[in-house]
């Protein structure tokens, strides 16, 4: 188990013992390095003494002291400044050498048994969180800059998601915004579905029409694929948006994504794909601006009062079209203008942020989430039930990171409660 090495070499769990290379050099490691993920040594500018000598260079981990040669390195320069190669078992393979023939000294070091104990112990279960058993013994520092990180990690990873989004469409952070938004309209059911809906409608064509929401309407649902009538097709309202929409497609050279992308399956019908477009359509036609003056709103409060979505007046009787409902104002909830703080507003000015740096959006974006309280959902109810304290929107976020990027992807090796785990002793 390569990886296990790793971790001991990275974290320093060395034998009490003198270390010593393979031909009785003592080594003393001052720093290991910083690890490498990608192509190349598995360390970077590692510092240690090895025979008395100051040595700083990168480091290169194997299981078995001949994966040197099975893997290439001797004729690989990219390795020649490796100074140390650290192995868990020496065998009978040949001395190890870089390109020039300069021979590098090699250390085994053996992985705690413990280390490997519990570390199998966390892949045998099949609980989630793994680690639950250690989380009510874990000191409150070590928990509060564990999700800091996460929460910023997380922020991070936003962030560049929305670049993405910019780079595909002609470095337009409007697009980048909408399509954003619009996959937060999903509310993780539909997001992708509404990201693939929302890269399809050309917003500087589209602008030109924005003081008429029939034809937003038009253009919203009918690139939703979701203008096909059925059972509806003697729908008067729907074949005023099919008209309007034929005419649009036509001069703008639109192509509907196909509506089978859209689920509704146990989902409330205020959430349905129809009444979120709905609401998108309203907002866009009466939030001109919008992108601009959230830049500028430095509470909640105001954040909030530029979120107002309601619907025309035919989807406050509909969920969908032909299929009347009670009369209802369709405006977005407070809980769903959290949501929309968290994961649109708050990356967005953290993205936009970074772009242009400016720490000031950066700390508002922050701060937003530092502000909210938590939310609720299952991932959030088992940490709490594990002991720990979920009290912001930036706690609850950092846990929904640690879930699905090192729970979910068995990382527990990266994870900061997974090393807490590991070096215990019982």
């Amino acid at each position: 188990m390569e990886y296990l090495l790793h971790y001991t070499w990275k974290h320093r769990l060395f034998p009490l013992k003198e270390l010593l290379t393979t031909d009785g050099q003592p080594v003393e490691v001052i720093d290991p390095g910083l690890h490498n993920t990608d192509a190349g040594p598995d360390f970077f500018n590692a510092k240690m003494k090895i025979g008395g000598t100051l040595w700083v260079g990168n480091v290169e981990i194997h299981t078995r002291q001949r994966d040197w040669y099975a893997h290439g390195h001797q004729g690989d320069r990219a390795y020649d400044n490796v100074v140390l190669h650290v192995v868990e078992e020496a065998g009978d393979g040949p001395p190890v050498t870089d390109t020039a023939g300069r021979s590098i000294p090699t250390l085994v070091l053996p992985v705690p048994q413990r280390v490997r104990e519990n570390y199998n112990e966390l892949m045998r279960t099949e609980d989630y969180p793994r680690c639950h058993s250690i989380i009510p013994s874990l000191p409150r520092l070590t928990v509060h800059s564990y999700l800091s990180a996460l929460h910023t990690e997380r922020l991070t990873l936003k962030a560049r998601r929305i670049g993405q989004y910019r780079q595909r469409h002609e470095l337009d952070w409007e697009n980048a915004f909408f399509i954003t938004l619009a996959r937060n309209f999903g509310f993780g059911v539909n997001g992708e579905a509404f990201e693939e809906w929302a890269s399809r409608i050309p917003l500087r064509a589209v602008n030109k029409h924005r003081d008429d929401l029939t034809q937003i309407e038009a253009i919203f649902f009918g690139q939703a694929g979701l203008l096909q009538g059925g059972e509806a097709a003697d729908d008067e309202y729907l074949r005023r948006l099919q008209r309007e929409y034929a005419f649009l497609a036509n001069k703008f050279g639109l192509e509907p994504m196909d509506p089978v992308r859209w689920r509704f399956l146990r989902m409330r019908p205020t959430n349905f794909p129809h009444v979120r477009l709905a609401q998108l359509a309203h907002l866009y036609h009466t939030g001109e601006g919008l992108l601009s003056r959230l830049l500028e709103a430095e509470t909640e409060e105001a954040v909030n009062k530029l979120l107002v979505a309601g619907t025309s007046e035919y989807w406050r009787i509909h969920y969908t079209f032909g299929n009347p409902s009670a009369r209802r104002v369709r405006q977005l909830s407070r809980a769903t203008k959290q949501l929309l703080v968290i994961n649109t507003v708050s990356p967005f000015l953290y993205a936009y942020g970074q772009h242009r740096g400016d720490e000031a959006l950066c700390q508002r974006a922050v701060g937003f989430l530092e502000n909210l309280k938590a939310e609720e959902n299952r991932i959030i109810r088992i940490w709490r039930e594990c002991g720990l304290e979920v009290g912001t929107a930036a706690d609850s976020q950092a846990l929904i990171q640690l879930k699905r990027e090192y729970c979910d992807m068995k990382k527990c090796l990266h994870c900061r409660f997974g090393y807490e785990y590991l070096k215990r002793k019982e």
